[in-house]
């Protein structure tokens, strides 16, 4: 089966540089897709885009090339709840990926244990409205009720003007809450203004909730400007992503958002977003922490050693 991609789809940066900033040992990507290939996996007829292919094999050579030893590969919304091509990445990793599965209320039980078998870890709620059609939040309770006795933990998409309305949601949640990209904050207000503010609020109240500190491509107003000449980009987004790090140092993930679906202005060099792990994570245990212990204790904890 071939496909259209959607008109103006930018792809993704096929000559990455390399970073300058050396991940530790064991360093995990704990946010990234595949895309098809299309003719294998089709995408799903409900998406709202369709983007180029982004095969399991062209995803492990960016994580090589980056020195990362490990994926957290997320379900694309172009695949819809059809979670085969990310449940055939995790399958070809050897065991270096885990997954995140989009499911329906109508998941036997039988197959929810063949996508733990498989590798996956957790479900994905999306409420960001021009991505995914609303799903009922009673159907979204039941799914996490459900997926609870498997040790798996929920992952949520939202924007943060949306926080307000949905934050008893979130927190009536049974499980471990991850939540991708900080919550979308608007990167254009004050770092200590009362929008941020209630993002940290829920991250205090509730340790039950995680942050993932990625995408400052999709936060940034700046942009991927150079500063004076150094691999330096987004800086507007630093004070938010270091902010989450230093403040909540064991519940925190980064990931590349590789392929990085629909981004209209730029497709960022993902050499370069390695190079603002430093800058938001200044010290090695901050580094440790957020690229190997938390995504090892949250996805792979039977690997983990008494003392990591």
């Amino acid at each position: 089966m071939t496909f259209e991609k959607t008109p103006g789809w930018l792809d993704w940066y096929a000559d990455p540089s390399k970073p300058a900033f050396t991940p530790p040992p064991g360093s995990v990507d704990a946010h990234c897709h595949v895309f098809g290939p299309g003719r294998l996996f089709p995408f799903a007829p409900e998406r709202k885009y369709t983007p180029c292919d982004a095969s399991r094999d062209q995803l492990f050579s960016l994580r090589d090339h980056l020195g990362f030893a490990r994926n957290v590969i997320v379900q694309a919304t172009c695949h819809g709840a059809d979670n085969r091509a990310m449940v055939d990445a995790l399958k070809a990793s050897g065991g270096r990926a885990r997954g995140i599965a989009t499911v329906k209320r109508s998941i036997s039980d039988g197959e929810l244990r063949g996508l733990h078998e498989a590798g996956v870890r957790g479900v994905r709620f999306n409420f960001v409205r021009r991505l995914v059609d609303f799903t009922p939040k009673d159907e979204l309770m039941e799914i996490a009720s459900r997926i609870a006795p498997l040790g798996w933990h929920v992952v949520i998409y939202f924007e943060a003007a949306d926080l307000p309305e949905l934050v008893d949601f979130f927190t009536a949640l049974p499980t471990t809450v991850v939540v991708d990209h900080m919550g979308r904050p608007d990167v254009a207000k004050p770092v200590d203004g009362p929008e941020f503010g209630l993002f940290l609020k829920f991250m205090r109240e509730h340790a039950n909730v995680w942050s993932k500190v990625s995408c400052p491509e999709r936060l940034s107003v700046s942009g991927p400007k150079a500063l004076d000449g150094q691999r330096a980009a987004y800086d507007d987004v630093v004070p938010f992503a270091r902010t989450i790090v230093e403040t909540f140092p064991d519940r925190v993930l980064w990931g590349t958002d590789w392929p990085h679906p629909n981004l209209k202005d730029h497709m960022p060099d993902d050499g370069l977003l390695v190079d603002f792990i430093p800058r938001i994570a200044p010290t090695p245990e901050l580094q440790r922490k957020l690229l190997v212990d938390n995504p090892m204790r949250l996805y792979w904890p039977e690997e983990r050693t008494p003392t990591s």
